[in-house]
């Protein structure tokens, strides 16, 4: 029987235990590791960036709406100045004092002897600036008030008494304007005609009687803004 003799076989055990060196398969696991680390790494990056851009876009979308939001509330605070300067207006429309109104009720007060010569109103106006809303010393919210305006109207009633007793005549010209039911609903119960002058009596002129004149005062309630 042949005798076989490898003469590479110190050689083939040497590339053998060479290719099961631990130390090499650990290079190749973190070589391994490491391309799938950067593989992930990459995979991450690419992912924020895409959600960055998803980002930006939602901002800028935001930004948008925030502009249109600021735009929209704007328009709803000129809205709201325009209905309360129309609700004013409309307000001062319909309780604002008319002459027509005053002219017509004075048809209605005639006494005998008694000339209403000219008749004047007096308005006056005060204002109230606006308070706007603070904290106190002790951390309490003191509410804004908004500016107001006080309206006080005064009518004055010159008129000349020609009768032979002028003071009577005087008094029941002043009771009739204090009953008639215009200016009782206008002066209210607290706001009395008053007699404001009283003149001397004088003559009225070729052809004319002598008279007396006087003025009427008629005070109407305060009207506030």
């Amino acid at each position: 029987m042949p005798i076989r003799i490898n003469l590479l076989a110190e050689t083939q055990a040497f590339e053998d235990l060479r290719r099961r060196d631990p130390v090499k398969r650990a290079i190749l696991v973190g070589i391994a590791l490491g391309v799938a680390m950067l593989a992930w790494s990459g995979w991450i990056q690419a992912k924020a960036i895409k959600e960055k851009l998803a980002l930006n876009a939602l901002e800028a979308q935001i930004r948008t709406h925030t502009n249109e939001f600021q735009v929209v509330m704007e328009n709803k605070k000129k809205l709201e100045d325009m209905t309360q300067k129309l609700d004013k207006l409309h307000q001062l429309t319909t309780v604002r004092l008319l002459n027509g109104n005053i002219l017509n009720a004075l048809q209605r007060t005639i006494i005998d002897d008694v000339q209403l010569v000219r008749l004047k109103t007096q308005h006056e106006y005060a204002t109230t600036e606006e308070v706007k809303a603070k904290t106190n010393s002790v951390g309490r919210l003191i509410p804004s008030k908004p500016a107001t305006i006080t309206e006080k109207i005064t009518l004055l009633l010159e008129a000349r008494d020609s009768s032979a007793n002028p003071g009577d005549q005087v008094n029941k010209y002043q009771e009739a304007i204090a009953d008639c039911s215009y200016f009782k609903d206008f002066l209210g119960k607290t706001n009395a005609v008053r007699l404001k002058e009283y003149g001397t009596k004088t003559p009225g002129g070729e052809g004319a009687k002598p008279y007396v004149p006087f003025t009427l005062e008629c005070r109407f309630p305060d009207k506030t803004r």
